[in-house]
């Protein structure tokens, strides 16, 4: 990138008006979100916010509405705010999704080092939302804002409703600022290379030799995957590079997909009901990984690591690792930092 350049304000402007500052770049990465605390009405705004997301659940409203607010909205609050208990940042008072985006929203602006470039982040659901950070970048000079969902497989679920809630807030504004979106690195180099590494990396610090390596990513209803979403093939192409660049053999790698909700048929094999599965069959050691997290969160610190080891030593098992996500790792930043060089070009 070239030397940093200064905001500039726009000179031609009636007497008595301020200046408008301009110039400088925002990089805007977006993930899910995390409730404000786990009490039970915190939970019951965050879930509802994401549950009432049409592009998240595709039942007919007349269906749907009364199912939410009248049941789901009433008994999972409290059941999930225990769920998050389990692995609150009590130091920070936020869950760890909230910590880890942040950290990495820091160490990638350190990392560009360029004067002209904004780095901020944001949730889809919660807090900071993506309007308040937009008009943050836009204060600060960014007549430009590269948004990067931190999801490396697409999905309507997570990056589609991501930037329609961006271009929600534009609509909003006077001034729009030039927008780009960071496609999916599902298949990147470097992302590959980072996963490979962070799984040898784990399984070096063990004391056992696993006998099944899972690579887990989070379900979807299958009829998505019908309907058009190239999800389910973005993450088995991730497993398939990511078993390759190891040279782990065929025969002991799984690929398998968690958090199913409802009873609809999801994206197969489930997780949990394979990890059941294996430890019956004898399977004694097992680690996972979830490449398709770019940060820990409920979903793998909570239902991974503590929901599913649990179930693999009930039935059998007797040895389970569970290999971290990237999260702000040099590594982990490094991705994000190749995405968004590349996505800049032209720009900076």
């Amino acid at each position: 990138m070239s030397p940093p350049l200064a905001a500039s304000s726009l000179s031609a402007k009636p007497a008595g008006h301020p200046s408008v500052r301009h110039g400088r770049v925002g990089v805007l990465l977006l993930n899910l979100g995390t409730p404000d605390a786990t009490d039970y009405w915190s939970m019951r705004r965050y879930l509802k916010q994401f549950l009432s997301d049409r592009r998240v659940i595709e039942v007919p409203r007349l269906l749907w509405w009364p199912l939410l607010n009248l049941i789901i909205l009433t008994t999972r609050p409290g059941r999930k705010g225990k769920d998050y208990e389990k692995i609150w940042n009590k130091e920070r008072d936020e869950g760890p999704l909230k910590t880890i985006t942040r950290s990495q929203a820091e160490k990638l602006s350190a990392s560009l080092n360029d004067g002209r470039v904004v780095v901020d982040w944001a949730m889809r659901y919660a807090n900071p939302s993506a309007e308040e950070r937009i008009k943050a970048l836009q204060a600060e000079g960014c007549d430009r804002i590269l948004l990067v969902p931190l999801y490396p497989q697409y999905a309507a679920a997570t990056t589609a409703t991501a930037c329609d809630d961006v271009f929600r807030a534009l609509m909003k504004m006077r001034w729009q600022p030039a927008v780009r979106i960071a496609p999916a690195y599902y298949e990147d180099p470097a992302y590959i290379a980072a996963i490979a590494g962070s799984i040898r990396d784990g399984l070096a610090k063990l004391d056992f030799k696993p006998d099944v390596l899972i690579a887990t990513f989070h379900g979807m209803p299958q009829k998505y995957l019908e309907q058009g979403d190239p999800y389910y093939c973005q993450c088995m192409k991730t497993s398939r590079l990511v078993r390759a660049s190891l040279g782990w053999p065929a025969e002991t790698w799984l690929t398998t997909f968690q958090s199913r909700f409802g009873n609809d048929p999801w994206l197969q094999p489930y997780t949990i009901e394979e990890v059941e599965r294996l430890a019956k069959q004898g399977v004694k050691t097992m680690a996972m990984v979830a490449p398709g997290f770019s940060a820990d969160c409920l979903e793998t610190l909570e239902e991974l690591d503590m929901e599913n080891r649990s179930v693999f030593m009930e039935n059998g098992g007797e040895k389970f690792a569970y290999i971290p996500c990237l999260n702000e790792s040099d590594a982990g930043v490094a991705v994000i930092e190749a995405v968004v060089r590349r996505e800049l070009m032209g720009w900076v």
